[in-house]
């Protein structure tokens, strides 16, 4: 009797073993941008822990997909369901950095982004505010031709609306994604803007150019990260996300 019951034993150890790594590693990733937020780690360790925690992770995956075969062909049911939860856990942790991974993988090293490569928009207002920062924010040119390989489709927008109607729409749309609004300066046809991300922290300045044009007003937006040398797509995708509200915003 003894000899049936402890492989059994064995199952459920490991199972639970299987879980509590599951669960360390799935804390280690949600801990790391706050710990970095609050000075505890560096960037370079936080981010290294998400990487090593999401390959821990996707080793958990296979062997609790492995356990819980082996649980059911035990019949040991605490077994089968602490192994399947094990690796829903898993896969919910290891996915986004793994996706992020491979996203990364195509992308150039990109920091600052522009609809207007040739005569980006400056940055004024918040140029204190990045003091001590490494990433200027005076552009590189040379940035130009990797941007366009990369994102062909972040270009100024053009509307039907004189400046100063746009300006108050794009005020609107720049407010409604949440962004720390540092100045909106209509007489100089300028907004500044800083987005910070939820888990990390990091700030990212954007500003925005209204220009009057032919058939109404030229908008350009430069979003620019104050650390990293690449920002994941990031600011491009930010980008892309204001001028998709701005068009759909009936202007």
């Amino acid at each position: 009797m003894s000899e049936r019951v402890a492989p059994d034993r064995r199952t459920v150890h490991a199972a639970w073993f299987t879980f509590g790594l599951a669960v360390i590693c799935g804390l280690a990733e949600l801990l790391s941008g706050p710990a970095y937020r609050l000075g505890w780690v560096g960037l370079r360790l936080g981010l290294q822990t998400i990487r090593w925690a999401a390959t821990v992770e996707g080793v958990v995956l296979v062997i609790a997909l492995a356990g819980a075969v082996v649980a059911f062909r035990k019949q040991v049911d605490q077994a089968k369901a602490v192994f399947l939860l094990s690796s829903i856990i898993a896969l919910l942790a290891a996915t986004p950095p793994a996706v992020l991974w491979y996203r990364v993988q195509n992308l150039p090293r990109l920091h600052d982004i522009s609809t207007d490569t040739e005569d980006p928009p400056e940055y004024i207002s918040v140029v204190p505010m990045r003091s001590g920062v490494p990433n200027s924010t005076v552009y590189d040119s040379k940035l130009a031709s990797l941007q366009m390989q990369a994102y062909p489709d972040v270009r100024s927008v053009v509307l039907t609306t004189p400046p100063d109607q746009a300006f108050q729409k794009v005020l609107q749309v720049a407010r409604d994604m949440g962004w720390e609004i540092v100045e909106a300066n209509q007489s100089a046809s300028r907004i500044e803007a800083t987005d910070t991300s939820f888990l990390f922290g990091f700030k990212d300045d954007v500003v925005i150019r209204i220009n009057s044009d032919a058939n109404g007003s030229r908008i350009d937006l430069r979003s620019l990260s104050r650390v990293g040398g690449s920002d994941f797509g990031v600011n491009a995708n930010r980008i892309r996300s204001f001028i998709s509200r701005l068009k759909n915003a009936g202007v």
